[in-house]
C-alpha cells in the first residue's frame, strides 16, 4: 500500500515547539518535514510592504532543525509562503537563512526555489481577458486597484512542489502557497489518496492546532490509499475526532468542503475514528476535480497612522462609554473643523478596549467595566496630518469633561510623547482567483545547489 508520512512540526516557521515533541516525531521517521511559512492573518501591511513577520532568529532556529533532522533522514523539506507575505523577496530571504545553516553544519542540499509574485501589468492583461473572479466579499476590480498594490502574489497549489521533488529537490521554498498544498504534496506524489492527501493537510497545516494541547506543538500526518491518521508526538496532547475535524472550521466558512487549485474536497460523509494512544483515522473523504484556479492577494499604500493610547477608570465615563465618547468625537470634529483640517483629508476611530472595541456590538445589560482603554487611530494622507490630528486630541483624551459643572478629571497616557506614528499602512486591493489552463502559468521555478563546504 502505497503511504506518505509527513511531519509538520510548526503551524508557522518561526514559532517553534520544544526540542522533545520534535525529536519524538523525528523517532517516527517521517517521509517529509513540511510547514508553512507565511499568512495573512495579521493584515495586509506584510504584503504590502513585503515584509516577513517573525524574527530572523526564531526563523533560523526552526529551519536549522528541519535542515539538521531531514540531512539525517535522507528525506525533503518543504517550506511554503516563505517570508510570511510570499513575496519573491521572502524566497530569497529563505534561502539566504538555508546557506547560512548549511556552512555552519557542513551539508550540501539542492533547493528548488518557486516564484509567485505577480506583476501588475501581468495581472491587468488577464483582467483585461476576462480570466480573474471576485471571491466573497465581492471586491470591484480594476486596474486603477490593481495598479494600487505594492505586490501582488499568486497562492500556489501541490504541483509545482511535486515538480520540484520529482527533480529531487532537498528543500523546497516557495512563494504564496495554500497552506495545504505544502503539505499535500509528497502524499499526492506517492500515489495516496488524493481525497485524504488533501483533507489530512487540512486538519494538520496549522500543526497542533488539531490537537487537544496546541502549544505542545507538531503533528505528523500518515496518509495511504484509503485514509488518513493524525498523532501528536507531545507527551501531554492527543488526537480526538472533535479536534481534527473541527479543523475543517478553521478558516473555511464550510465545515464540508474545502476548495483547493483544481479540486473541491467534500468531508460530509468522512468517518473520524480514535484509534488508541490518541490517534485518529479518517476514511470516506470524497474529492472532485474542478476548474484550475489561483488565489490572487495583493495590498499597497493607504496612507498613514498615528495612535494614542489612553487609560480611563472614571467611574462616570465606565458607566456608559459610548456615549462619552460620541460627546468627545462631537467636540474634537468642532475643534478640528474651527482649525482649518478638512474632514476628507482624515479619519479617525476611537476603540474603547474593554467595553466592545473587539467586535463592535451591543454590551451585556448592565455591564461596566473596571477599566477601558480607549485607542485613538488618525489615518491621513501623511504621516505630519496624521500627527496633528492626533495631537489635537490630546488634551481632550486627558480631561474631556464626564458631565456639566462637574470637575475635569484626568485619565492616563501610559506613553510619553503620547502620539505614536505607525508609518505607512496597506490595504488588500485583491482577493479574486485566476482562471489557469496550466499551473505552472504564472510562476518561475529555480534550482541551486547549497554547498556546506563553502566559506
Amino acid at each position: 500500500m502505497n503511504k506518505c508520512k509527513v511531519f509538520v512540526p510548526y503551524g508557522g516557521l518561526g514559532m517553534g515547539i520544544s526540542e522533545e515533541s520534535f525529536q519524538r516525531a523525528i523517532a517516527m521517521k517521517p517521509d517529509i518535514i513540511s510547514t508553512d511559512a507565511g499568512s495573512t492573518d495579521s493584515g495586509p501591511y506584510y504584503l504590502g510592504a513585503g515584509k516577513c513577520k517573525y524574527a530572523r532568529e526564531a526563523i533560523k532556529n526552526d529551519t536549522k532543525r528541519m535542515i539538521v533532522a531531514a540531512h539525517k533522514l535522507h528525506i525533503p523539506i518543504t517550506i511554503g509562503s516563505c517570508g510570511t507575505c510570499g513575496v519573491d523577496d521572502g524566497v530569497d530571504f529563505m534561502e539566504d537563512v538555508c546557506r547560512e545553516i548549511c556552512r555552519e553544519e557542513g551539508i550540501t542540499v539542492k533547493v528548488a526555489k518557486i516564484y509567485s509574485e505577480l506583476s501588475r501589468e501581468t495581472v491587468n492583461e488577464k483582467l483585461g481577458s476576462g480570466k480573474i473572479k471576485p471571491l466573497e466579499p465581492v471586491m470591484e476590480l480594476d486596474q486603477e486597484k490593481v495598479n494600487k498594490c505594492s505586490h501582488i502574489v499568486g497562492v500556489l497549489g501541490a504541483e509545482p512542489f511535486i515538480e520540484a521533488l520529482k527533480n529531487g529537490a532537498d528543500i523546497v521554498l516557495a512563494g504564496r502557497t495554500t497552506d495545504t498544498a505544502v503539505l499535500a504534496c509528497m502524499p499526492l506524489l506517492k500515489g495516496c489518496s488524493p481525497a485524504a492527501a488533501w483533507h489530512g493537510a487540512k486538519v494538520c497545516e496549522c500543526s497542533g492546532t488539531c490537537t487537544t494541547s496546541p502549544q505542545s506543538g507538531g503533528i505528523v500526518l500518515t496518509v495511504d490509499e484509503s485514509g488518513f491518521e493524525v498523532e501528536s508526538p507531545a507527551r501531554d496532547s492527543i488526537c480526538t475526532p472533535f479536534t481534527i475535524s473541527a479543523h475543517l472550521l478553521y478558516e473555511n466558512a464550510d465545515p464540508f468542503h474545502l476548495v483547493e487549485p483544481g479540486v473541491i474536497v467534500d468531508v460530509s460523509e468522512a468517518d473520524y475514528i480514535q484509534l488508541p494512544e490518541g490517534r485518529v483515522r479518517v476514511e470516506n473523504t470524497r474529492i472532485r476535480q474542478t476548474s484550475y484556479t489561483m488565489k490572487l492577494e495583493g495590498a499597497g499604500p493607504a496612507g498613514y497612522q498615528t495612535i494614542t493610547l489612553v487609560g480611563i477608570r472614571n467611574r462616570i465615563v465606565l458607566k456608559d462609554p459610548m456615549s462619552w465618547l460620541d460627546k468627545l468625537s462631537a467636540h474634537a470634529d468642532q475643534k478640528l473643523g474651527s482649525l482649518g483640517y478638512d474632514p476628507d483629508s482624515y479619519s479617525y476611530s476611537l476603540r474603547p478596549y474593554g467595553y466592545q472595541a473587539v467586535y463592535g456590538g451591543d454590551v451585556p445589560e448592565g455591564y461596566i467595566p473596571n477599566e477601558l482603554g480607549v485607542l485613538l487611530t488618525v489615518t491621513a494622507d501623511d504621516q505630519e496630518t496624521a500627527t496633528k490630528i492626533a495631537k489635537v486630541f490630546n488634551p481632550i483624551l486627558l480631561h474631556f469633561e464626564v458631565a456639566k459643572n462637574t470637575p475635569k478629571p484626568s485619565f492616563a497616557f501610559p506613553f510619553s510623547p503620547a502620539e505614536v506614528e505607525k508609518g505607512r499602512i496597506y490595504e488588500f486591493q485583491l482577493n479574486h482567483v485566476i482562471e489557469l489552463d496550466d499551473p505552472f502559468e504564472l510562476i518561475r521555478m529555480e534550482y541551486v545547489t547549497i554547498d556546506g563546504k563553502e566559506e
